[in-house]
């Protein structure tokens, strides 16, 4: 892009030279132009030379060479080097760079074990994950990545899981409990049975997707290929017939002033107002996105949002917050301020998600005087000596083992049962929080006729489910890997149109390959992380899902502009021909008419800058 971009201005500097020099040798003003056209127009001609060899005659290369040689044939060198240059501005645009940061996904997700400590008769050695063998024991520390899949031997840990799952809340495991490869163990010393070799683990099969999903992508066809399928053949044959075919049949027509129509004819023909007005068009579309917090990372993607009929999304940091807050406090016998301030207190010296909700909840300070002693249970929840009080928090196992009656909760989230001297007091719910805009967004897809809504969650059944069920969705599947969102991507790209498009909205690590696989990957940027953004080929900036259908409807704004450019173009195009043809036309005549379609189609691309109706 840089070396293209250095090519170009110096070749308008030697162009604008040559014009306003008007040097009185006219050796030297050609001079300079073809140097300038060498600049920035060699590339071209290689590339036609070697689609001629490889049987790929007819495209916008060899249009463009052949036009611009016949421009210098017939002394236009201003026209020859204009032409080139407006058509290496508009290759320019179009060759942004959009899947460069594709190769860089796996360096930044940050769940590539880098050991494994293993034991080998009797001693625990250091070694790189794939020489573990199945069947062999791991020791996984606090703070230490698991590095293979496998079933716990002993101990009790929470794990962290956002790498593979998304989900923010840590999941605890135990004896005779699975482990993924890929997860952070959080407290507890654990032993491990490993289950699958390093090649078959989660983690390497999650690396494998994020590097490999993207040869799946399916790829918008440039407009101006396709169109010089068809319009180059037909454009030289004509030209050749009109230089060779009237000289031979018309009485009194010279060969010398009909291959100056033949040239002409060339040079008109070159499709400068689309070559210009088209990537304008799309430029200024994600120009538009980019004043609405909306990051599009290539003219493709906008063209295929509006052709959209599917949406997936992940549920949490996307639908929802992705943090869990304290939604409700149910007190018996006390009042709510007294239940989350003694439940604030015994939770105070954990660093557990659950935990540090509690406190932001109570937001007071804490005198840690009163706090004589704390204990965690591990997958239970704490017992504390608060003053002269007893205080229980966890969960039903814990209220079951120390015989404590209780009413149980049905409420969708974390519940935290509370019993103070061993009688029951309350409960505090803890969940994620819906999006203030997920619900609309929803409903102005829905009004967008996209045909299906679908969320994917690594989450539990009764949240994913409950989820989907305030927000409308049509289908969600939940407690999900990324390589089961791979496995139900795939499915749903086999139920759209040949037409339609699939995006994915996501916001984690975990969603890479998702986003990487998706025809759209549209990723959450405010808050999501790196990989995602990386990975995806559309960023909303605010984190708000309802900007998917402003993009939407800048997307087909930008599209029936572009419509609109080359109709115009075309018909203008062809008149111009008819009359350069039979010789009623000049070349800069000609020239002036295609320059005058030019400026028209950009002053028509630039409306697409108006968004605030969005």
């Amino acid at each position: 892009m840089r070396k293209k971009g250095i090519k170009i201005i110096i070749a308008l500097i030697l162009f604008i030279v040559a014009i306003l020099a008007n040097f009185n040798n006219e050796l030297i003003n050609d001079g300079i132009f073809i140097i300038a056209y060498l600049i920035v127009g060699l590339e071209i001609l290689r590339k036609a030379v070697r689609n001629i060899t490889r049987g790929k005659v007819f495209d916008e290369n060899f249009l463009m060479t052949v036009a611009t040689i016949g421009a210098f044939g017939i002394g236009e060198f201003p026209e020859a080097v204009a032409v080139m240059l407006f058509y290496q501005v508009g290759e320019l645009f179009q060759s942004y760079a959009v899947d460069k940061s594709r190769k860089s996904i796996s360096s930044l997700m940050d769940i590539r074990p880098d050991f494994a400590n293993v034991e080998r008769d009797g001693k625990i050695q250091k070694v790189d994950p794939d020489e573990v063998k199945i069947g062999e024991t791991i020791i996984v520390k606090p703070g230490e990545k698991v590095p293979l899949d496998g079933l716990v031997l002993e101990g009790k840990s929470s794990l962290d899981t956002k790498a593979l799952t998304g989900e923010s809340l840590p999941r605890d495991v135990k004896e005779g409990e699975d482990v993924l490869s890929g997860c952070i163990n959080l407290n507890g010393v654990i032993k491990i049975k490993v289950t699958k070799e390093y090649g078959e683990s989660t983690v390497s099969k999650i690396l494998d997707l994020v590097e490999n999903a993207s040869s799946k992508k399916s790829k918008s066809e440039n407009f101006i290929t396709k169109f010089a399928q068809y319009y180059t053949p037909a454009v030289v044959i004509i030209a050749v017939l009109l230089a060779i075919i009237p000289p031979l049949v018309v009485e009194g027509a010279t060969f010398s002033d009909w291959l100056y129509r033949a040239l002409s004819f060339l040079v008109v023909s070159c499709p400068c107002a689309l070559v210009i007005s088209i990537p304008l068009s799309f430029f200024g579309g994600i120009g538009g996105a980019s004043k609405m917090g909306i990051l599009i990372k290539g003219s493709n993607y906008l063209e295929a949002i509006a052709n959209t009929e599917i949406v997936v999304f992940d549920k949490t940091g996307t639908l929802t917050e992705g943090v869990f807050e304290v939604q409700k406090v149910k007190a018996i016998d006390i009042t709510k301020e007294e239940l989350l301030k003694i439940t604030a207190y015994a939770e105070n010296y954990s660093n557990h998600p659950i935990s540090q909700s509690v406190k932001r909840a109570y937001n007071k300070e804490i005198d840690e005087k009163q706090i004589i002693k704390t204990e965690e249970l591990s997958g239970r929840g704490v017992i504390a000596k608060i003053g002269e009080q007893e205080v229980l928090v966890g969960n039903e196992e814990l209220m079951n083992e120390k015989q404590i009656s209780f009413t149980k909760c049905e409420d969708i989230g974390t519940i935290l049962y509370v019993a103070i001297d061993q009688k029951y007091v309350g409960y505090i719910l803890i969940a994620d929080k819906i999006k203030a805009d997920s619900k609309k967004a929803i409903k102005d897809l829905k009004k967008n006729n996209i045909k299906e809504t679908v969320m994917l969650t690594g989450d539990r059944k009764n949240v994913g489910e409950h989820v989907a069920k305030e927000l409308g969705l049509d289908k969600v599947y939940t407690e999900l890997l990324p390589d089961g969102k791979v496995e139900k991507v795939e499915s749903l790209l086999k139920e759209k149109s040949e037409k339609g498009k699939l995006a994915f909205v996501g916001d984690g690590i975990n969603d890479a390959p998702v986003l990487a696989l998706a025809d759209i990957g549209i990723a959450m940027g405010g808050l999501g992380s790196d990989a995602a953004i990386e990975a995806a080929d559309v960023v909303i900036m605010t984190d708000e899902p309802s900007k998917i259908v402003n993009a939407m409807h800048l997307s087909k704004k930008t599209m029936r502009i572009v419509r609109e450019n080359i109709v115009f173009a075309i018909f203008v195009k062809v008149l111009v021909l008819i009359l350069s043809a039979i010789g009623l036309s000049t070349m800069w005549e000609a020239v002036f008419a295609d320059v005058g379609v030019s400026i028209i189609a950009i002053i028509n691309a630039l409306r697409v800058l108006r968004v605030k109706n969005m």
